[in-house]
């Protein structure tokens, strides 16, 4: 092979060869380090999302989706509210259930099934010049949604029977919407109406008659949500049931299921979960990922090591006489042991040097392609950092000791 040679037993390699072997060695640490922090910084995402306060109760919180079209009700003469009270009044009764709501969305589930919002205005809120009015989320719910699913009233009240077609017009909105747009978050007994055309070409004045915590029902990393909640009574259209229990969830799927039967036998009720599985089915294609990509780092890794340690033992080789005219002037195996574990070390060093450049590069050339690009965090930067070099002092350990244990006379007599 050019560049290799043996004379006396001894490999020899070229100063071209032995070059080329660190650069090949280099550039497998820099790929495996772009990699690993790319890995690292999909777990961190994954993690933080696992572990994100949500602002609902995630295990005691049963789901189902609850089409309102299978009821057959005519929904103008008020059967399908009729039908939501009479599930969630039997529903409520069952061992087990602490509590029965209907809305018509799922959290996370339902993610962008109602588009980005809708817009309106409140009183005393005038838009300066050329600003929008803001977006709320449009959301439809019965009373006791809120206690079932673990969001606190902050202000006012929930809804009651009494919130029904033909009475009073009413709605519950968000901390974000009484801070945003009310001075000192007083939004209690003023009054919104939505400015979208679809909803009427003449407005509808509603009374806020609650404000409840901000719940993000779109993303999992809860934010500040402009959120406005309607009376299912008003409404008439809910298709999300929601169950509060105090034992397994599971459990009670089939008797929730048999009083859904009894009521209404072409209803389907569908997607059973917790919100907590919810979360977790969202975030499956994120754990996929993850997966995958921490696959091939570690496959990367792996390569980058035996790299390192295939070019630190051809170099040993490569200097068996020098290793041992150093040992016969008084040099320390120590000495030998330390000076292959650092070149193994500068490898690493500058390979990771070379990953960080690149993979910095990288990303900003494709932020202008794809959005979602972002850039490692601090944490995945430092542990593949750390992990690359860990490895090479690892994959250095064979051939350092090697060189510390050259026999002397053996090696004086190699030429």
């Amino acid at each position: 092979m050019a560049g290799l040679g043996l004379a006396n037993g001894s490999l020899r390699i070229t100063p071209g060869t032995n070059r080329r072997l660190r650069i090949f060695a280099t550039t497998q640490i820099a790929f495996s380090f772009v990699l690993l922090a790319g890995a690292g910084m999909l777990l961190a995402t994954l993690v933080s999302l696992q572990t994100a306060n949500t602002g609902y109760d995630m295990r005691h919180v049963l789901v189902f989706d609850m089409p309102p079209s299978a009821t057959g009700a005519d929904i103008g003469a008020g059967k399908a509210v009729n039908f939501y009270q009479e599930a969630m009044r039997r529903i409520g009764e069952l061992p087990g259930v602490d509590g029965a709501a209907v809305g018509m969305f799922v959290p996370w589930r339902d993610a962008g099934l109602l588009g980005a919002g809708v817009p309106f205005t409140v009183e005393g809120y005038t838009p300066e010049n050329g600003e929008e009015n803001p977006r709320a989320r449009f959301r439809v719910v019965s009373p006791r949604f809120f206690a079932v699913i673990g969001v606190p009233m902050i202000a006012g009240r929930d809804f009651n029977d009494e919130d029904r077609a033909g009475g009073e017009l009413v709605v519950i909105v968000s901390q974000s919407v009484a801070q945003r747009l009310f001075p000192n978050g007083d939004a209690v007994n003023r009054t919104m109406w939505w400015v979208d055309p679809y909803f009427g070409p003449k407005p509808m004045p509603r009374r806020i008659v609650g404000v409840v915590a901000d719940a993000d029902d779109e993303n999992v990393v809860s934010g500040p949500a402009l959120m406005v909640y309607h009376p299912v009574r008003q409404i008439g259209i809910a298709g999300r049931l929601f169950v509060r229990v105090s034992g397994d969830p599971y459990a009670l799927v089939p008797s929730v299921r048999r009083v859904i039967r009894e009521l209404a036998p072409e209803q389907p009720v569908e997607r059973a979960a917790t919100l907590e599985d919810v979360r977790a089915q969202v975030l499956a294609p994120e754990r996929i990922s993850a997966f995958v990509f921490s696959g091939f780092a570690g496959i990367a890794l792996l390569i980058a090591v035996v790299g390192v340690a295939g070019v630190l033992a051809f170099s040993v080789s490569a200097r068996t006489r020098e290793f041992g005219v150093r040992l016969a002037v008084g040099s320390s195996p120590r000495h030998l042991l330390t000076q292959v574990l650092s070149e193994g070390v500068l490898i690493a060093a500058i390979g990771v040097g070379a990953g960080a450049v690149g993979g910095y590069v990288l990303a900003r050339v494709a932020a202008r392609f794809l959005a979602t690009v972002q850039m490692p965090g601090a944490l995945p930067v430092v542990g593949a950092a750390a992990v690359l070099i860990s490895a090479a002092v690892i994959a250095s350990l064979t051939p350092a000791a090697r060189a510390s244990r050259v026999d002397v006379l053996q090696a004086l007599r190699s030429e």
